[in-house]
Formats: C-alpha cells, structure tokens, sequence
C-alpha cells in the first residue's frame, strides 16, 4: 500500500509517499481500506513535532478516517468485512489502508459520504464537546465564534443554531462571512476591516457573548474575553494563531466569567460514553437537516503536503479530505 509519512520532522514540504507493506489485524483490530481522511490543524503541528501527541518516527499523518473494513483480527465481534466505518486514530490517516482497534470504529449509514464521514468526527465532536458539553450553551444565549469559517468554526455555528442559541461568527474575509451566514450565523463580523470588540458591542450590545468559542488564540483573545457577558465561558479550543494568549485573570474576577479548556482527544478516551452520546445526537441533527458538514476541497495522497500547506495558510473553509 501507499502512504504519506514524516520520516523527520519538518514542515509539508519534508512528507514523503511510500509504498509500504500492507497490514494485517491484530487481536482486537480491524483493518480499513481508506476512503477520505479528514485534514486537521494538528496534523499540520504533529509533523513538526509541536503538538500534545509526539508519535515515534516514521508515522503517517491523519487523525480521522472513513471506509470499509477490510480484515478481521482474532476477538472482533462488533464489525464484519464490508462494513462502512469511520473512526478517530491520531495518526494514520494519510495512508490507504490503517489497521486499529475495532472499538474505535463507528458504522455509518450508506446515506453518508465517505467525505463527510471523514470530516465530521473530529471537528463535530470537538465542537459539540466544547458547546454542549462544557458550556452547557442554552437556547437563550448567544454565542460569539472566532475563526468561525474554519473545520471547527463552522461545525460550532451549526452546533449552537442546532441548540437554538443565537451565533455570532467572526471571520477574515467577507467570503467567509458569508459561508457561516450560509451555515446560520445570525450575524457576523470581519475582524480584518471592523475592530473586533466594536463589532461585538454591534451585533451583542452592551452584555456580550454568553459563550464564547476561540479556536485562534492570539490577539483575539483577550479582546474577545473584555467583551464576555457575566457569568460567560470562554472556551479555549486551541491557537491556530500560533500565539498562545495570556489572559489577566482579573478579568474572569471582574466578569464572574470562566475561561474552560477543551481537550477532546482526552475527553474521547476518558469518557468515551458521553462522547459517543454527542455522536449520535449530531448523527440525528445531520438526518434531520441542521448541521450539514461543508467539505471544501479534495486531494489525493500525493496532494497531502499541498493539503496542509493551506491549512496552515488558513485557506480552507469548512473542512478539506484526502482520498487515497
């Protein structure tokens, strides 16, 4: 089989392809022909040796996958030949075939592309992570999103419009305004043209975002946290900006307001009950017409340094796919 692997860390441009012996199952594991694999901003971090998980050399890339089960390992039940899955895996993804733990393994309806099925899992199920589950977002609050056009952006716009609450969704460019307004955003604001606290005062008034959702870092943080409303969240999600923010905390004391962190891929393995319960609460919302996974653009695997090139150029809207 063929695979994109990070041999040393370095940047896209030092991903190699190879082809590599094909994988047979281990007991517990299933092996997976590779449909799509989700693009991810940790996938742009890991190969450079700057994200939370620091896997031995080589690896592929990839942390989500979709597609059909291709061998059984000794012990697994739950899953046959044939079956279309998709699952979570770190890393592994770039590749056209991954043998895993069949426990991390969900079946999808035929209904679902294997293109939405790759990028619905890891930004979907942060987003509903964050919104739902540590900030408890309530149809009567309003909810503000940084880096709103992004994979994750985009999926918390949704999320909170599935929930009932009323978004606001900041973004660079008109373009990308437009997509979230696309994705139900009530109102926006371009944080290249407007400042973006004026814009919060426009769209929020005077008692700010209740929640509000910060993929970025940066800059936009602390500003966006002077804006909160009493008793808000501040959900830090990550720093696609690059820079990590550092927030005076008399801040949190002079809004009664929280900042909350967000650790999927903890959450996923701590309490794989309750993330599992966000999966299907999402996989309801996705048949009944309130969320609808926007995938922007495809690549093959020989196309995946390009692919994170412009992720990490912010390029993407919505989520990208590889298909091996």
């Amino acid at each position: 089989m063929r695979a994109v692997l990070c041999e040393a860390w370095g940047g896209p441009d030092d991903l190699v392809v190879k082809t590599v012996p094909d994988l047979q199952p281990k007991p517990g594991e299933v092996v997976v022909k590779i449909r799509a694999a989700g693009v991810n901003f940790p996938d742009v971090l890991i190969i450079q040796k700057k994200y939370q998980v620091q896997p031995e050399l080589p690896f592929s890339p990839g942390a989500e996958i979709s597609g059909e089960v291709t061998a059984i390992g000794e012990g697994v039940t739950a899953l046959r030949q044939g079956d279309r899955v998709a699952a979570l895996c770190t890393t592994g993804g770039f590749a056209e075939e991954i043998a895993l733990d069949a426990n991390r393994c969900i079946k999808i309806p035929e209904s679902l592309s294997f293109e939405v099925a790759a990028g619905f899992m890891l930004a979907y199920g942060t987003s509903w992570h964050a919104v739902r589950d540590r900030a408890a977002l309530l149809p009567s609050e309003t909810m503000l999103v940084l880096g709103a056009a992004g994979g994750v952006g985009l999926s918390a716009v949704e999320i909170g419009k599935a929930i009932g609450a009323r978004v606001i969704a900041a973004a660079s460019t008109d373009e990308k305004c437009a997509i979230c307004r696309e994705h139900g955003a009530d109102e926006t604001i371009n944080y290249t043209t407007e400042d973006l606290r004026e814009g919060i005062k426009r769209t929020c008034g005077k008692t700010g975002p209740d929640v509000i959702y910060d993929p970025v870092g940066g800059k936009f943080s602390e500003a966006a946290f002077r804006s909160i409303a009493w008793r808000g969240r501040h959900l830090v999600i990550g720093f696609a900006n690059g820079e990590i923010p550092a927030i005076p905390l008399n801040l949190t004391l002079l809004k009664g307001a929280s900042l909350v962190g967000v650790f999927w891929g903890s959450f996923t393995q701590r309490e794989p009950q309750n993330h599992m319960k966000g999966i299907s609460e999402m996989l309801g919302w996705m048949k009944e017409g309130k969320i609808k996974p926007r995938i922007s653009k495809t690549y093959t695997l020989d196309e995946a340094p390009q692919a994170l090139r412009d992720m990490a150029a912010r390029k993407v809207t919505g989520k990208s796919v590889i298909t091996p």
